[in-house]
């Protein structure tokens, strides 16, 4: 296995710098277990699932963490990706070399914060002088949506991207990337899915910035996967219990659901609850034990999101789909379109 079994060309164009309007109206390439490629619209999906299935939702919130402050003269750009407590945050930052422990970096006159460490993966520790609600308010005031960094925007970010950016289901703040799947739905689409008899329900995975991350080894298998923190509660285990029961279809929206529920799955396919960390990496070759479907994004070549994909659907395979796709002008990445796998048996 070689990294460069996982790269494509993508031309630029293709490339979505905002999401579809309305939502559900964008395109969705269903990629059946054997058989053609079928071209329809998010809108359809409660016609492509049955009666019965269950669609499992991540309901992490984004926090505004690209933060834009100043070291001395010098501008410094931050992405906050982990909570440590107290106010203390592990944070990336452009230029991170430059930064020496004991700096501080001001954001606004009643917001700043102190380096307290320098980490290897090129990273920092950062000490806020505010926490809990202070801190999130000041936040809010003074930080950006953390958009991937294809996604291009004026310093401060654009006002959109916060409603966006962000699931019309999102309830748990602590992510700094979007679950992008979830961002298709609309409360139209979540009625007609009901009124197909098509359920939903909900888990958490706190998305970091990690997902965007190369992988940088010529062999994928030797690569350091980032640590997310995830909880799937006993609620969302009983609901899949009892649709695996009744004989119904276990539906991932987005790879950030499928990497925690194949993470909270048993070797005999049991989904139990899961509270804690999860630093799964999904290749192909992996026994998927959860999960019979995944809609997903079009992801990033030589990223750990595509292998996940080629995993699933086959290399060849979804190498063959996202030709399709590339060539019929979906559009691609976080704000883009969606394909729609099915588990081959």
């Amino acid at each position: 296995m070689r990294l460069d079994d996982f790269d494509f060309d993508l031309p630029r164009r293709l490339i979505a710098d905002h999401s579809c309007e309305p939502r559900d109206a964008a395109r969705l390439l269903l990629i059946p277990a054997c058989g053609g490629f079928q071209e329809r619209q998010i809108a359809d999906l409660p016609a492509l699932l049955r009666p019965g299935d269950l669609l499992i939702l991540n309901d992490t919130k984004v926090i505004p963490a690209r933060l834009v402050g100043r070291r001395g003269a010098r501008a410094v750009e931050l992405t906050l990706h982990r909570d440590l407590g107290g106010g203390v945050w592990r944070a990336f930052a452009k230029g991170a070399r430059r930064l020496r422990v004991g700096d501080r970096i001001v954001f606004a006159q009643d917001f700043s914060a102190d380096v307290a460490e320098k980490h290897p993966e090129g990273d920092a520790t950062l000490h806020f002088e505010l926490e809990g609600e202070a801190f999130r308010e000041a936040l809010a005031r003074y930080g950006a949506m953390p958009l991937p960094p294809y996604i291009k925007r004026p310093p401060g970010g654009d006002p959109r991207d916060c409603a966006d950016y962000q699931t019309i289901f999102a309830r748990a703040e602590g992510a700094v990337a979007a679950p992008t799947a979830g961002l298709h739905f609309t409360p139209a689409l979540l009625a007609a899915l009901a009124e197909r008899g098509i359920g939903w329900t909900m888990l958490t995975l706190h998305v970091g910035p990690g997902t965007f991350l190369p992988v940088k080894t010529g062999d994928p298998r030797d690569h350091s996967m980032h640590v997310e923190w995830g909880m799937l509660p006993a609620a969302t285990a009983e609901r899949i219990a009892a649709t695996r029961h009744a004989g119904g279809r276990i539906v991932a929206v987005g790879t950030t659901s499928l990497r925690l529920l194949e993470s909270a799955a048993t070797e005999d396919g049991e989904v139990r609850p899961f509270a804690g960390e999860t630093r799964l990496f999904i290749l192909p070759g992996h026994r998927f034990r959860a999960i019979d479907m995944l809609l997903t994004n079009f992801h990033l070549p030589r990223s750990t999101l595509f292998m996940l994909v080629a995993a699933l659907a086959g290399l060849e395979r979804i190498k063959a789909a996202y030709a399709h796709a590339m060539a019929a002008g979906y559009r691609f990445f976080s704000y883009g379109d969606a394909c729609l796998i099915e588990r081959p048996n």
